[in-house]
């Protein structure tokens, strides 16, 4: 695989907020260390845990900025770059590339619906604007956009698009990655409850949110894949399968943050609309972290 410098459990870390809802830089470095310290083998920030479009271009700047201080080269950090128009995605992909980001990732959002051709021009203008490797991430459910087989396959015709996320929670698409374009693809698992059949399929990494809570169990995961050890892989992921369903079912943001809490660790504020999971949910959450 060229340029690929993400593999095992990247690890998506919540923005928190202070009780005025301003992110709380100081409170965020401390979630980011918590990460690192955990095992996992990446650091991605601004994704859809990291509320990324609920933040201004200057919050974006420095959660980015703060992100790579923090981690200071000992993981590889991939920062979600997105935005409705070509023009700031590119301003935004330059920032990161400019702090030091290992690579960028890019879900292609749209208030109406883009075209292939519309899609692909924007990873090319993106990617010829940057010389880091690009994670092109599919998610019908956020994003709005949801990008087929045939056209993941002509993004990865972009010289520096060498990563696909796929979170359709369609594993039949990893196959088909496998399958058309070999070992060469480096496709990651983007969908929890999907994280065993996405291994199986040959994904290179698991993009997840669950470190925050569960960083062991995640890092068992994989290493059971690695080692090929089916047996202790199902073991691992049945245990965790529960949370997994859970915290996407309920949003990462505030499934995390609750999560968080629950752990007795601070987790800060959510930023409105997001609004915190009420006292059954939370329950709930207890119950199942307990058992785990």
């Amino acid at each position: 695989m060229k340029n690929v410098p993400l593999k095992g459990i990247i690890a998506y870390p919540i923005t928190p907020f202070d009780k005025n809802e301003k992110v709380d830089i100081k409170l965020y470095k401390k979630l980011v260390e918590r990460l690192v310290k955990s095992g996992s083998h990446g650091i991605a920030p601004l994704g859809s845990t990291g509320v990324l479009p609920y933040l201004t271009d200057d919050e974006k700047e420095a959660i980015t900025e703060v992100t790579l201080q923090q981690v200071n080269g000992r993981l590889p950090v991939m920062v979600g770059v997105s935005n409705l128009t070509t023009e700031r995605t590119i301003y935004h992909a330059k920032f990161a590339e400019k702090v030091g980001a290992n690579a960028v990732m890019i879900i292609p959002m749209s208030y109406w619906k883009l075209t292939d051709d519309e899609i692909v021009q924007h990873y090319d203008k993106v990617a010829s604007s940057i010389s880091v490797p690009i994670m092109a991430y599919n998610n019908p459910a956020t994003g709005g956009v949801d990008m087929s087989p045939k056209l993941l396959k002509r993004l990865l015709e972009i010289p520096n698009v060498t990563m696909i996320k796929e979170s359709s929670g369609d594993v039949q698409r990893m196959h088909f990655l496998r399958k058309e374009l070999g070992e060469e693809v480096a496709f990651f698992n983007g969908s929890n409850p999907l994280a065993l059949a996405a291994f199986a399929a040959g994904a290179t990494g698991w993009c997840t949110a669950a470190p925050n809570l569960i960083p062991k169990l995640n890092i068992e995961l994989y290493n059971a894949i690695k080692n090929n050890n089916l047996v202790e892989a199902q073991e691992k992921f049945y245990k965790q399968l529960e949370l997994l369903q859970f915290i996407v079912s309920k949003g990462l943001p505030r499934s995390i943050k609750a999560g968080l809490t629950i752990l007795n660790e601070d987790g800060g504020y959510l930023r409105s609309p997001l609004k915190e999971m009420n006292q059954l949910e939370i329950e709930k959450l207890t119950d199942i972290l307990s058992k785990i």
